[in-house]
């Protein structure tokens, strides 16, 4: 007869070592690997044991259905009621989904679910909405509605932490739309660990998933994130749910981004824009305008570009500023782009452009608050830095596209297209591309070009020597 096997399993996440260690390395929970029951090698190996380990087979209540006569009806999204969102979610709210939403504390994500709730609750007497708070009291969440005028009949709150209290008032509300506010505030009586610990998070999840399924009720959750930036919790949340959302912005500024993490219901690469102020908050169909300054006639060390944030084209100011110093070691200094790729930017421009920078101190800077990580602005950053250099500026009405690379080439971007589409839509009349990027919408002048010499000859002659 073989001899027993010996396993160990994690409590957290059910994963299995064949040796005891302090702390499991699939979730990193520490102290959670006990000592599992032994496995026969013998019977373990032979065919059916998997079967015969998880018992005897039982008759469904219902036949497996052919695709076919599947309705896709039951799955249709219903709008929420604010554009950006449904952008987002790829149309509205599908009806049995999970929807998590993610961002820092004090991003706005209660203010944002608690607008949902209040539109949804607009749409007719039968859409009922159980906002769960286990952070707030009833008061807090009162007086947040009073500012943002979210307040409505067909909207229930809820202050609890308990889950099968929150189930008693799903039954007794008969909601269309759960709210739980946060997930990392539930406790489950039955489950062991601590609240918001690992094995709580993802029995709350699950749980408020199967409820989802079952009724047809889509749950919308509110997630903590860690100081990194993920979903604090397991990394299997994100799997139970079907939608992830994070949510973002700066304190420095009013403008939050939703961009959409996964979703089963539609693209995964939508961004959606939201202004938060005092008394709520709202949506941004055109953030271009937020991340350019409006003037009448260009100025030496500025450029327009064009940068894709999923499928939105957005254009953002790059602007670069040249200061002669007497420091042996010149500053460089930036804000909001990668200050590698603007030191290569700056090396490419001394040894193919004639724009030698030892000797200056060199600042770059996007406008509004705008964050540019595609390459996409090489070009623009470029020629920003040698306007600034040069002391003079670009022609107006032009956008540039393009990625530099160390050779000294341009080399080409994606979704031209669109962005000079989005360019001519904001009254932009000239752009230079880089060469072979295919048709150009009409109402915009294009110059191709295939190095950075040939893009800095839209620059004009140096009028007046650079100021020391």
């Amino acid at each position: 007869m073989a001899k027993p096997k010996s396993s160990y399993r994690c409590t957290a996440c059910q994963y299995t070592v064949a040796k005891w260690v302090g702390r499991c390395p699939e979730c990193g929970e520490w102290g959670s690997v006990e000592e599992a029951a032994p496995v026969l090698a013998a019977v373990a190996n032979r065919p059916g044991a998997t079967a015969a380990r998880a018992g005897a087979a039982l008759i469904p209540n219902s036949p497996a259905t052919p695709l076919s006569e599947v309705s896709a009806t039951i799955s249709r999204a219903k709008p929420t009621g604010i554009p950006e969102l449904d952008r987002v979610l790829g149309g509205g709210i599908v009806p049995g989904s999970v929807v998590l939403l993610a961002g820092e504390p004090g991003v706005g994500k209660s203010t944002l679910l608690l607008e949902v709730v209040h539109r949804w609750a607009r749409r007719g007497p039968e859409d009922r909405s159980l906002y769960v708070t286990g952070e707030e009291s009833a008061g807090q969440v009162r007086l947040r509605a009073d500012r943002t005028g979210a307040v409505h009949e067909r909207v229930y709150l809820a202050a609890e932490s308990d889950l099968a209290t929150v189930f008693g008032h799903v039954d007794q509300v008969k909601p269309t739309l759960l709210i739980v506010d946060s997930v990392q505030t539930m406790l489950a009586a039955d489950v062991e660990g601590v609240t918001g610990g690992v094995t709580q998070v993802r029995a709350i999840t699950a749980a408020l998933t199967t409820l989802a399924k079952t009724s047809g009720i889509p749950v919308l959750l509110i997630g903590h994130v860690t100081k990194d930036g993920a979903v604090a919790g397991p990394r299997a949340l994100e799997h139970l749910v079907d939608v992830v959302l994070h949510f973002e912005g700066d304190k420095h500024s009013t403008l939050r981004m939703l961009r959409g993490v996964k979703n089963r219901f539609g693209s995964a690469d939508e961004v959606g824009c939201f202004e938060l102020h005092e008394d709520g908050i709202e949506c941004v169909a055109d953030p271009s305008g937020l991340f350019l300054h409006h003037r009448e006639d260009t100025v030496p060390g500025t450029a327009v570009t064009v940068t894709m944030d999923g499928k939105r084209a957005m254009l953002g100011e790059v602007q670069g500023l040249v200061v002669t110093t007497q420091n042996p070691s010149p500053r460089r200094a930036v804000s909001g782009m990668d200050a590698s790729r603007v030191a290569m930017v700056l090396a490419v421009l001394a040894k193919h452009g004639n724009v030698r920078t030892h000797d200056k101190e060199v600042y770059a800077a996007t406008v509004g608050g705008m964050r540019v990580t595609e390459p996409s602005a090489d070009l623009a950053l470029a020629l920003a830095i040698a306007s600034a250099y040069r002391d003079t500026s670009l022609p107006s009405g032009l956008v540039v596209l393009g990625e530099v690379g160390l050779a000294g080439e341009v080399r080409r971007v994606t979704a031209v297209g669109r962005r000079l589409s989005e360019a001519a839509r904001l009254g932009f009349t000239h752009a230079v591309v880089p060469h072979g990027c295919g048709p150009h919408p009409a109402g915009i002048k294009v110059t191709e070009v295939g190095s950075l010499q040939e893009a800095l000859r839209v620059l004009p002659r140096r009028l007046r020597p650079v100021p020391e």
